[in-house]
């Protein structure tokens, strides 16, 4: 197994109290394997990424319990310096703001040959190089003339296919994306996950897809895991959960993707809003919105139970998963 995060908790402490953010996540990828971590704002599905990148905030954040297994050795057990020798060789993260994220006074070049002076120690000139090639991996249009433009004069696909690209730079053997759609067209968004799923197969890389967007990952992911409230509250592979979920969260998110076939009717959208981690409620986190909801679910957290109608591993955490994948 390439990555095995276990019983990950991590919680950071405000002038209010303690927020759970991230309550017992137990998630693996394999190489050449792509998951999707799916889940609305506020989930856990970023600070999860950010304890297995090893760029948390410390503090106000801190991870309580747990394990991040990558090729078998607990990263949480490493010394920082021997943390960043695996970052960004053996495993990079694509982050959601690129506009954000590139520096705004250096070029795209300087940016992307940076990755080959620290980790190779390349020549500025033979790292310009390996610059060109990478933005014509990603298929950056006229990469030879445009190494030497800084990243305003981009357009937010091409800035976001930078960054893949210097997730790409050393061949890590997995890749975190962290909504790498995020404020891109819907023609935009397509093309950067074509992109990413054929950088993907071609690598036989690990791929961990963020999104809160079940749309976008059909095509790309194997499978998914659901977030809601700092938890795991489903797990299978990505058919099956289109098919028939199996927890009223992940029915809620498929029923609100807008389809072709609804045209002109009122688009579905789950009712309340997420929990404030502050003030997690008791038994299942997500009793307040769900139709579904009985007294058992207000007092008795349900754990991941195995969905033994499926033919395949998965699991949910419903008091009445065999209700919801029959409704």
């Amino acid at each position: 197994m390439l990555l095995e995060v276990r019983d990950l908790h991590v919680e950071f402490h405000t002038r209010d109290g303690v927020a759970k953010a991230v309550n017992g996540v137990d998630y693996s990828v394999d190489a050449g394997e792509a998951l999707a971590v799916l889940g609305e704002s506020g989930s856990g599905k970023s600070v999860t990424a950010q304890a297995v990148m090893g760029i948390l905030d410390i503090p106000p954040g801190r991870i309580t319990r747990g394990e991040i297994l990558f090729q078998g050795q607990d990263l949480l057990k490493l010394k920082e310096d021997e943390r960043r020798k695996v970052r960004g060789a053996k495993m990079a993260m694509v982050f959601q703001d690129a506009l954000s994220s590139l520096n705004p006074v250096l070029s795209v070049g300087d940016q992307l040959g940076e990755m080959f002076q620290v980790h190779k120690g390349m020549s500025r000139k033979d790292s310009r190089t390996k610059a060109v090639e990478l933005m014509d991996r990603v298929r950056i249009p006229a990469a030879k003339e445009r190494v030497g433009q800084y990243p305003h004069q981009f357009s937010g696909g091409m800035r976001q296919r930078i960054m893949i690209a210097m997730a790409l730079a050393l061949e890590p053997e997995l890749i975190i994306a962290d909504e790498p759609t995020t404020a891109l067209d819907v023609t935009v968004q397509a093309q950067v996950m074509d992109l990413l799923a054929e950088l993907q197969r071609e690598l036989n890389m690990g791929l961990i897809l963020i999104t809160h967007d079940l749309g976008v990952v059909a095509d790309v992911a194997d499978k998914i895991a659901v977030m809601y409230a700092g938890r795991i509250v489903e797990r299978a592979p990505v058919h099956e959960i289109y098919q028939a979920p199996a927890h009223p969260y992940t029915k809620g998110l498929l029923e609100s993707i807008p389809r072709l076939d609804q045209k002109g009717q009122e688009l579905y959208a789950i009712k309340g809003l997420p929990p404030n981690l502050l003030h997690i409620p008791p038994g299942c986190a997500f009793n307040p919105r769900c139709p579904m909801a009985q007294d058992v679910c207000r007092t008795d957290e349900p754990p991941l139970y195995e969905v033994t109608e499926s033919p395949v591993p998965r699991a949910s955490a419903c008091h009445f998963w065999k209700e919801c994948l029959h409704g």
